[in-house]
């Protein structure tokens, strides 16, 4: 008998099926979990609003860094420079280009690359006579160049800022009074300058305010 009793095995504990797996996954849902309370919280047109909020913002934040308008600014004191159609006094653009440039041109102009090509420049100004729409770009370099530390240092500073505002006000102001009206600065022919001039004109405003 005693044999028998150490061979017998223990009786094997019963298994409960439960037939609906839907209340079983009701049944484990924890509230207090914050990631399952947001899966069953969230739907899909809530997750994708969301998604679509958030990117919104990004891209509203990327198009207004200091980086992207000072590039905007550049783009459009360049095209100022080479393009007709406008009166204004274009040597202001000079002082503006300097101050509102990117870092990066700053950087290639007053390095080794920008040196040699300003002193080339220079050699074909002292032999060739140079148009005005190249000229200017060679005198910006020139300048960039010459100009002492103390008038780079207003490159983002509050007196900076507000000379590149007073330079676009003025040349907005050119622009539109010697075009006559509103109207006539939006012409077939104008109408890449003004684009222009409101462009740095808003960018000056931007980084003042």
């Amino acid at each position: 008998m005693a044999s028998l009793s150490f061979l017998s095995l223990p009786p094997l504990p019963k298994i409960r099926t439960n037939p609906n797996p839907t209340l079983s996954l009701l049944n484990s849902y924890n509230p207090s979990d914050s990631v399952s309370s947001s899966r069953f919280v969230l739907g899909p047109r809530s997750l994708k609003r969301r998604m679509m909020n958030r990117g919104g913002a990004v891209c509203y934040a990327a198009a207004f860094r200091p980086q992207t308008l000072q590039w905007v600014s550049a783009v459009s004191t360049a095209v100022l420079v080479f393009t007709k159609g406008t009166t204004i006094q274009k040597s202001f653009l000079v002082p503006l280009f300097a101050l509102q440039a990117p870092a990066t041109v700053i950087s290639w102009i007053k390095g080794e690359y920008g040196v040699w090509t300003t002193f080339l420049a220079l050699l074909v100004r002292l032999f060739y006579f140079i148009p005005g729409e190249l000229d200017l770009p060679f005198l910006t370099m020139l300048l960039v160049i010459v100009a002492p530390y103390q008038a780079m240092n207003l490159r983002g500073s509050q007196a900076g800022l507000i000379i590149s505002l007073v330079i676009s006000a003025y040349l907005a102001f050119q622009h539109f009074s010697r075009a006559g009206s509103l109207r006539r600065s939006f012409d077939q022919v104008s109408v890449i300058p003004t684009l222009a001039i409101i462009c740095i004109t808003i960018v000056s405003c931007l980084f003042c305010f």
